[in-house]
């Protein structure tokens, strides 16, 4: 998986839909977040110049597993957040395209950054990526994954490309 630099290049990986935690959806049940945290997010993303409103309020969980995903240049990053009373995060996001039988959904990697997470700790090799609702998806279902070149460092065990 050659990882060139140009601006418009894209690097494309399988993923698989795995069950997250329910938090940013607010589908979990003993959360503190009831509407969910995206939904509580949204406001001040558009306060900072970025609109979610066109996307799903939760997360699509996918696993690019052996590969990790790692930063490095995305698009936009909000240091510290405060998203919730005493709730300060650091979130990044970067424009990432999903292909699903053949056809492609803008979507944006939706990246709370680990060192300002409180809680809800992800393996390294799920990506959270909000996009618009899409009906009919499951475990099973195929999905490429395709991020940016410039913004994203895909790595695998003992290998960073």
């Amino acid at each position: 998986m050659a990882q060139s630099m140009t601006e418009n290049s894209w690097i494309t990986l399988a993923a698989q839909l795995v069950h997250g935690y329910g938090v940013a959806s607010g589908r979990a049940t003993h959360s503190p977040y009831p509407q969910g945290t995206i939904a509580l997010q949204t406001p001040h993303f558009l306060e900072l110049g970025l609109d979610l409103r066109g996307y799903y309020p939760g997360t699509l969980n996918l696993s690019i597993a052996p590969y990790d995903l790692q930063l490095r240049q995305p698009r936009w990053t909000f240091p510290l957040v405060e998203w919730f009373p005493n709730v300060c995060e650091t979130f990044s996001f970067s424009p990432c395209r999903l292909v699903i039988k053949e056809v492609s959904v803008n979507g944006l990697i939706y990246y709370p950054h680990p060192d300002t997470k409180p809680a809800h700790f992800q393996d390294p090799s799920i990506v959270e990526v909000l996009a618009p609702y899409i009906g009919d998806l499951d475990q099973t279902s195929m999905i490429s994954l395709e991020v940016k070149a410039q913004e994203i460092r895909i790595q695998s065990p003992g290998l960073t490309r």
